[in-house]
């Protein structure tokens, strides 16, 4: 048989070997037709031959499951080190030194990047100063309170018995939805209103109730503090500003630290826990929350295994808005550091966040028990102390906030969280002149939780006190940074858009059927008054919000936040049967009707209503003739016996009586005449 024309020819020869008949029956020649008879297949024939091997064993050991796949990229996901899911290049780069570990690559997806900052914002440990509340403290480990304080916390955490929402709650701090159920029990508390007597006040910007924000839910360092201007030092100032400069540099070098969450065990199961974090970090919370579910059976010595349960839960409640869930999560940041070998960051971490919730859910004493726990265990960071001064004013303790705040400022005099929240509880003291420093030092300060509406207002209403002008230059700034509608409108929670001007008419507010019955009725309505002072036992209540100068103000409360006060009605029937069917008066749930009794004598301070959600009527029942006189912004007007006054009380008025006998009036506040009827409902109650 002749060679075949071919630059492959073996160099050796091979015998034939015999002939062997293929399956379509033609006989071919062994080896492929070499000169001495050898095997020969071209290179194409090889690669099919090796492909078809890969493809069969690759079936077999899928079908026959000879390896266990799971496990082997359970393995690799250890080496992930870019967080994408799988071992590859970029990973291989990061082992190898040539890349940094954590670093979206520029052919990241916006939304792969869009997760990883996410996450970044969403790990509440925080070392720096000053954050507040919203965001606050909570934690009730066994061993680190009092008895009491335990047994109270106890009772105040128990799934069994949550307090019920009500439905005239659920405007703060989410947004207002008619069926919902993710509400705090008490949403004064969760905006931080800090109680100053019976005056309620928000720390919120102007327009808050038209679009209630989200509590950042997880976002765990405060604004970055701007760097403080050079300024000439004395001799005598150079060691404070030093010490100023390198409590400063500790503050950025503990916002720059990463949180070490994992403790040894925990670095065994690195992959499980990442990948199980991985759906949380995407939004799969309800696959997220199995997954630390399982690990927390598998591993329940795992403290960052029910971390990331508790943080699911949290997620999960969000999502639902389930204050049941949020409860469970509440538990899980509590079980996550109680575990023995919870890293000091993860224990910081949970605690701080199990705080946070606890507050929202109006759970304040469990909350200050958790901040007193941290406190202990962290003695030096400072902004925990801070944290725990609002828990106490949250709790209406400005004593307990007073003596923690004075600690914080024997170690760091300058700290502007603790300057401004100081001068707000020596205000509540009526101790004007000393506030005055402490709340213009912390406002200027700019570190984080100092820009806050409660403390221009307050600032500016001491230097009014005092006779000061430069109260209007705070205002200004107040409003300048969005806390104050305007100079003379310093209501700090409001809805934006609303119609602002100091004196309406009857027609421009549209109840005009209210107004005539209560001027048809005045004489009623005196009378009844009358006889309730005549034999006044201390039915008139003298005012309670700080707001007087001098003199004496007495009042009789009929309703309060939208709701009958007591049996106050039973002394002046007429009066209540009169208003029951203006809903716009007995449903507003940011306003009162009350009478008003006022001697001779009396000024009452320049100062504004909490809200402009409200507009208020005044109805003249027995006025001197001369010597009584309202202001409301530049406006002055006289109250007349039978005839109602009407001014939105968000704007600043003041008061004198000066007559030589008492004034009586009856006020009647109203829903502001825009607000819709959903608004009504769902606004939260002052």
């Amino acid at each position: 048989m002749a060679q075949r024309k071919n630059p492959r020819t073996h160099s050796r020869k091979e015998a034939k070997t015999p002939p062997v008949e293929s399956k379509n029956g033609k006989r071919t020649e062994g080896g492929g037709g070499d000169a001495g008879g050898g095997p020969k297949y071209s290179m194409f024939t090889w690669f099919v031959v090796l492909a078809l091997l890969g493809v069969w064993s690759s079936v077999a050991v899928v079908y026959f499951d000879i390896v266990d796949y799971d496990s082997v990229i359970g393995k690799l996901t250890a080496y992930d080190t870019d967080g994408d899911g799988d071992f590859d290049v970029e990973d291989a780069k990061v082992l190898l030194g040539l890349k940094e570990a954590g670093r979206p690559d520029v052919g990241d997806s916006p939304e792969e990047k869009t997760v990883l900052k996410t996450e970044e914002t969403r790990e509440p440990v925080s070392e720096t100063a000053n954050q507040q509340a919203a965001e606050l403290q909570g934690s009730e480990r066994a061993e680190a309170t009092s008895p009491d304080a335990l047994t109270e916390d106890a009772v105040s955490d128990s799934e069994s018995d949550p307090r019920p929402a009500r439905d005239d709650e659920a405007a703060v701090p989410l947004p207002p939805l008619v069926e919902d159920h993710f509400v705090p029990d008490d949403p004064r508390d969760s905006a931080h209103p800090y109680v100053e007597s019976a005056q309620y006040l928000t720390s919120s910007k102007f327009s808050q109730e038209a679009e209630p924000a989200v509590e950042a839910e997880n976002q765990s360092d405060p604004p970055a503090e701007p760097e403080p201007e050079p300024q000439s030092e004395a001799p005598g100032e150079a060691q404070g500003t030093t010490e100023k400069q390198a409590e400063d540099k500790l503050k950025e070098k503990a916002k720059k630290k990463k949180p070490k969450l994992l403790n040894k065990f925990d670095k065994t199961i690195k992959a499980e826990i990442d990948a199980a974090e991985k759906l949380r970090k995407k939004g799969k919370v309800e696959e997220a929350l199995r997954a630390f579910e399982s690990l927390v059976q598998q591993y329940p010595q795992s403290p960052r295994a029910r971390y990331g349960r508790a943080q699911a839960e949290d997620d999960l409640a969000e999502k639902m808005r389930s204050n049941e869930m949020l409860q469970r999560a509440i538990n899980s940041y509590r079980e996550a550091a109680e575990l023995p070998d919870a890293t000091s960051d993860l224990l910081r971490a949970a605690l701080k966040r199990r705080a946070e919730r606890q507050q929202f859910l109006g759970r304040m004493r469990g909350s200050l028990a958790t901040l007193e726990r941290l406190v202990q265990i962290f003695p030096e960071d400072i902004s925990l102390k801070n944290d725990l001064g609002v828990a106490h004013l949250l709790l209406g303790d400005n004593k307990g906030a007073k003596k923690v705040y004075e600690e914080v400022l024997a170690v760091a005099p300058g700290d502007g969280f603790a300057k401004v929240h100081y001068g707000f509880i020596l205000k509540s003291e009526n101790k004007i002149a000393e506030s005055i420093p402490f709340l213009k030092e912390g406002l200027e300060s700019g570190e984080p939780g100092t820009d806050d509406g409660r403390f221009y207002f307050h600032l500016g209403d001491a230097l009014q006190r005092v006779g000061d002008n430069s109260a209007y230059h705070w205002y200004e700034l107040g409003h300048k940074r969005g806390h104050f509608a305007s100079v003379w409108q310093r209501s700090l929670y409001n809805v934006d858009g609303l119609k602002a001007q100091p004196w309406w008419t009857p027609k421009e507010t549209g109840y005009t059927d209210l107004v005539k019955m209560l001027e048809r009725n005045w004489k009623t309505i005196r009378d009844e008054a009358l006889a309730v002072m005549d034999q006044n036992t201390g039915l008139f209540i003298p005012e309670e919000e700080n707001l007087r100068e001098k003199g004496e103000w007495g009042q009789y409360t009929l309703w309060q936040q939208g709701r009958k006060v007591g049996n106050s009605c039973q002394g002046v029937p007429k009066t209540c049967s009169l208003l029951e069917r203006y809903t716009e008066a007995t449903g507003c749930k940011r306003g009162q009707i009350k009478f008003s009794v006022m001697q001779p004598g009396t000024h009452v301070w320049p100062h504004t209503g909490p809200t402009n959600c409200r507009l208020r009527m005044h109805l003249g029942l027995v006025i001197p003739k001369q010597g009584c006189r309202i202001r409301c912004t530049n406006q002055t007007r006289v109250w007349e016996e039978g005839k109602v006054l009407i001014f939105d009380d968000s704007f600043e008025h003041e008061v004198w009586q000066d007559a030589d006998s008492y004034r009586l009036i009856f006020i009647v506040d109203v829903w502001h005449p825009e607000l819709t009827q959903n608004q009504r409902q769902t606004l939260s109650p002052i």
